[in-house]
């Protein structure tokens, strides 16, 4: 017992307070007591990636440098605060950070504005996948893509390094995350101005607004907390296929309020209506007759529009474009965005309307045409076309003439007259008539012979009885010749009777008496009837024999008869 007593007396040393024993501990473990708290260093060293900061200890520790944030000013001496995160590494180096001790620093502050919904100011300084990281004094939050702003951004750029007040959206210390959010902010800011922006609406407003969206009809703007409808047709005094053309999601435009609905709070707005409207001055400075430079800026089938200057367009309609080339699609004469010389034709700027020409910049090929080539002349050419009315004749390059199927001959029909004839085939032809405002040339070949059937036929008369020789038949009826004069009888006036009616019974050489119905002198013959000469013929018989016996009941019962027979 005296052997135990003695060594515990003077190998081990009682300590008599609890200070001596937080002493002995002190000594016994070093400083590695102060791991996991918060303490002041120097900066003692500085290079791109590190800071090294001397905390006191018996080892320096290196803190990077995107701790401290973007831009950050900081040189050596300054004592800042560093938290003390592991004592020493692999490499017997103290573990220091910034970004723990400033969130320390800032978490409790942080937390009171989650729990009084209370914004809090921040700088985006850096991009991680599916956001942003944002500094809160210290504190390092995640900023989703999603929630930096109201509508999708492009770029960001513009909005890193600035000062900017976020929503805390959810804080979990333990794994040390903090999720904020910018579009909250801007949403309740826009609200805030939605509503004094709708007490203060009217219309005519002049309003900054932000470009939205762009459909084909028109873009929606956004006036900051609200959004107007800007129509194409308000875009521009010119005319515009889309918005596109002059619009971009995210431009900032000025608009005026053309109309403004209170009841559903819709908004129509207008861009055009902010400038002067170009029509108002149109008659006194483009004058009908004069030639312009304009450029087509559209085309459809039915003409072209020529842009005069901004704001003012008219139509060349596609039968004014050439002189010469008809029936073809607008398209094929100019281009959009071709340069081109115009007249104007007619002004209505009530009707915001101007009607101009392209051919009329030109020389009329066809007055030239009939400058050198007088009625009566005698012209060649080549049968471009055979169509079924007449004979087209290529008289130049760009001008055509018609010989109608009547002007073909004088002894055959027309559709007789026309197989004597091939396209391709060089003719001569007499020019018979001219109309410049209708770009009509009117040919005949049978003006270039005497119309000896013509003469023929002016010793004829309607009613005269005259008698015909069969010259040939048809489906139709009887070809006859009546001295000299070309003669036709058709199948149903060959006789009263119906079954002597048949061209059949009847031969070349054949001599009819007939009766004139009409002298057809457009065609060149005489129209005949046996059946007209029978019936006429029958009724005088008649008469004659109810005058010679006074019974004059009988003949108007025969002559009634007569007439149900015709």
């Amino acid at each position: 017992m005296k052997f135990m007593k003695y060594m515990i007396n003077t190998d081990i040393k009682i300590p008599e307070t609890n200070e001596n024993f937080e002493a002995l501990l002190n000594e016994q473990f070093g400083d590695k007591g102060i791991t996991g708290s918060v303490v002041k260093g120097t900066v003692i060293k500085l290079t791109s990636d590190f800071a090294t900061v001397d905390v006191g200890l018996k080892s320096e520790g290196r803190i990077p440098m995107r701790e401290f944030g973007q831009n950050a000013e900081l040189k050596i001496g300054d004592v800042i605060e560093v938290y003390v995160d592991r004592y020493e590494d692999k490499d017997g180096n103290i573990v220091l950070s910034r970004e723990k001790a400033r969130r320390e620093e800032a978490w409790l502050d942080l937390e009171k504005c989650l729990n009084s919904g209370e914004r809090v100011n921040g700088v985006i300084f850096g991009r991680v996948k599916g956001g942003f990281t944002v500094d809160l004094n210290g504190a390092i939050a995640f900023l989703p893509g999603s929630q930096i702003d109201i509508r999708p951004i492009r770029d960001i750029t513009p909005l890193m390094g600035i000062t900017q007040p976020f929503q805390i959206l959810k804080m979990d210390k333990v794994r040390g995350n903090i999720v904020v959010s910018r579009r909250v902010v801007l949403e309740e800011t826009r609200a805030e101005a939605r509503a004094e922006l709708i007490d203060t609406l009217k219309e005519g407003s002049v309003l900054d607004g932000v470009v939205k969206n762009i459909t084909d009809y028109g873009a929606f703007i956004d006036l900051g907390g609200v959004d107007g409808l800007l129509h194409v047709t308000d875009i521009s005094w010119k005319r515009i296929n889309h918005p596109a053309e002059l619009l971009s999601v995210g431009q900032t435009v000025k608009v005026q309020v053309i109309k403004f609905n209170e009841d559903n709070q819709r908004i129509s707005l207008g861009m055009k209506q902010l400038e002067s409207d170009p029509w108002q001055s149109v008659a006194n400075k483009y004058q009908v007759g004069e030639i312009y430079n304009g450029k087509v800026t559209n085309i459809t089938d039915y003409g072209a529009f020529v842009e005069l200057e901004d704001g003012i367009e008219g139509l060349v309609h596609v039968s004014e474009m050439s002189w010469t080339r008809k029936n073809v699609h607008p398209g094929k004469i100019v281009s959009t965005s071709q340069e081109v010389q115009v007249k104007v034709l007619e002004v209505d700027a009530d009707k915001r309307r101007i009607s101009l020409g392209i051919k009329q910049c030109t020389p009329n090929p066809w007055a030239a045409y009939i400058e050198e080539h007088a009625v009566g002349s005698v012209i060649e050419g080549k049968i471009k076309n055979i169509t079924e009315f007449g004979l087209f004749i290529g008289l130049s390059d760009e001008i055509d003439g018609m010989i109608h199927l009547s002007d073909i001959s004088w002894e055959k029909s027309g559709e007789e007259a026309v197989k004597d004839y091939v396209k391709g085939q060089d003719i001569q032809a007499k020019i018979i008539d001219v109309d410049v405002d209708k770009e009509r040339i009117s040919l005949g070949i049978k003006q270039l012979t005497e119309d000896t059937n013509g003469a023929a036929l002016a010793a004829f008369k309607k009613g005269d009885v005259v008698k015909a020789t069969v010259k040939g038949i048809d489906d139709k009826g009887v070809i006859a010749e009546v001295n000299g004069a070309a003669a036709y009888i058709k199948k149903a006036d060959l006789s009263k009777e119906k079954s002597a009616q048949s061209p059949e019974n009847y031969k070349e050489g054949d001599v009819l008496e007939a009766k004139i119905t009409s002298v057809d002198k457009k065609n060149g013959k005489l129209n005949l009837s046996v059946k007209a000469l029978e019936i006429e013929e029958e009724k005088k018989a008649l008469e004659e024999y109810a005058s010679s016996t006074g019974n004059s009941a009988l003949g108007d019962a025969l002559g009634e008869a007569l007439k149900k027979n015709a």
